[in-house]
């Protein structure tokens, strides 16, 4: 399939302007250039162009968003002037599988300031001697150069490709974290809620046996009053002395 048809079959029915990544490996590129990409992709942010068949990059558009930007297995030598020209915003740049041959064919990716990311593999100027420090120092704005920054630390995840990612789940961990502090804390509410119900039935308690015992203290004084009121049994009443006289009289 040739690259402007397998454009259109990417586009799906949508505008260029809406399309942030556009990957068109394997198909043909007519006379070894860039075919169907257009400035109006204004949003594009990654291009996959491998294994098309390209010896030339110098009908790239201006794509003042591409990020990322992947041409190996071509068969490009040169010619880097333009990238550095019209994609500004460069980042990753994938060269491995082409023909570069010396570091000097290298020097117009100086002009992209923000390209950390350069991968050469299979390039026979990787066969050169001291290959690695003499692209770290032609390009000092570099971190990773196939795959290892300057100290042959291995880049992780494509270098930044999931910092996202890794603060999403920073986000979900925090999100997690506070969620088990308002569990704690509820539990906390619900212990000191338990406590005041135990302390009420326990003065509840304490205050009912009290009352039972006061209850029975008068029952008590109300069962001397009546005992006090009541005469002894056997004992005679004694006659008073008005008794007597009233006797007497009506003797």
């Amino acid at each position: 399939m040739d690259m402007k048809k397998r454009v259109s079959l990417e586009l799906r029915h949508r505008s260029p302007t809406e399309v942030t990544e556009l990957v068109l490996d394997n198909c043909r590129s007519g006379e070894g250039k860039i075919e169907g990409i257009t400035e109006e992709f204004s949003n594009l942010e990654l291009l996959s162009l491998i294994n098309v068949g390209l010896t030339s990059v110098a009908d790239v558009p201006k794509l003042d968003k591409l990020k990322k930007l992947e041409l190996s297995d071509n068969r490009i030598s040169g010619g880097l002037e333009v990238l550095a020209e019209r994609l500004v915003s460069l980042t990753h740049l994938n060269l491995s599988g082409n023909k570069f041959k010396d570091i000097s064919t290298l020097e117009p990716l100086k002009k992209l300031p923000q390209l950390k990311s350069l991968d050469l593999f299979n390039c026979e100027v990787t066969n050169l001697a001291d290959y690695r420090e003499s692209i770290f120092k032609l390009l000092p704005q570099l971190i990773y150069l196939d795959g290892y920054d300057i100290d042959d630390c291995e880049a992780s995840d494509s270098d930044g490709e999931g910092d996202g990612v890794e603060d999403e789940e920073e986000g979900e961990s925090e999100d997690f974290e506070e969620e088990e502090e308002e569990d704690e804390e509820d539990v906390v509410a619900e212990e000191d809620d338990d406590d005041d119900d135990s302390a009420d039935d326990e003065d509840g308690e304490v205050n009912g046996d009290v009352d039972s015992e006061d209850d029975d203290e008068d029952e008590d004084d109300e069962d001397d009053d009546d005992e006090d009121s009541s005469p002894v049994k056997g004992e005679k009443r004694k006659r008073d002395p008005e008794d007597e006289d009233e006797d007497e009289e009506d003797d």
